[in-house]
């Protein structure tokens, strides 16, 4: 049995931080997707593009969890793994409310038909409820482990890889800026310190007032 090292505590503080955006943008895009009216492709273009990059952020972030914590804890927590194999069962049935996202949003964008937008808002619905479950699950029971049996550096390797995920330019900021935006302000303070310099001074700039113009122009039209 593996556990991390004792002069430097594996710290999941992070994952918490960024499960807030997968849980805010997943409830609250059904009812602004169905107040589109139908045929207007401006709104649902905009709604989509932030809906696919919300989507996207969130099958990447289980991607690496797939691939860089569920082996290591199998192998080094074997007594939890039943706990384990179902935080991967849950990633499956997550899978099919994002594949279906992905199948009815193309068609809701070219044309904005009523049909199409009830079925997606009610898929991003369904798909909101399997995640707060999964999310709750994972910050109970799986976290603590990680802090356990992965080390710091294992940990920073898997939000390395998310941030190699994020787009670069304006919409790193709007990344960021979704992120922070119900951080406490030590959070903050500590997720902005772990950025590089030039991350760090591009948001004291213009960080803030991109991430304002994006999320109104989402939320408010």
């Amino acid at each position: 049995m593996t556990t991390t090292s004792t002069t430097e505590r594996t710290d999941t503080w992070d994952m918490i931080v960024v499960h807030r955006v997968f849980r805010r943008e997943f409830r609250i895009l059904p009812a602004l997707v169905r107040a589109v009216k139908p045929g207007d492709t401006v709104r649902a273009g905009v709604l989509g593009e932030h809906l696919a990059n919300v989507a996207g952020g969130l099958h990447h972030h289980h991607t690496g969890e797939d691939e860089m914590v569920w082996p290591l804890m199998l192998e080094r927590a074997a007594m939890h793994a039943d706990l384990i194999n179902r935080m991967e069962a849950q990633h499956e049935r997550l899978h099919e409310p994002l594949a279906r996202i992905d199948e009815i949003l193309p068609r809701w964008r070219a044309r904005a038909l009523a049909t199409d937008r009830d079925e997606l808002a009610d898929v991003i619905a369904q798909a909101s409820v399997a995640l707060d479950e999964h999310l709750a699950d994972e910050e109970r029971e799986i976290l603590p482990l990680i802090e356990r049996y992965l080390t710091p550096d294992e940990w920073r390797a898997v939000g390395e890889r998310g941030r190699k995920t994020i787009p670069s330019g304006r919409m790193a900021l709007v990344f960021l800026g979704s992120i922070l935006e119900e951080a406490t302000p030590s959070e903050t303070k500590r997720f902005l310190a772990e950025l590089p310099l030039p991350a760090r001074l591009l948001w004291r700039l213009i960080g803030e007032r991109t991430y304002a113009a994006a999320r109104d122009r989402v939320r408010v039209g």
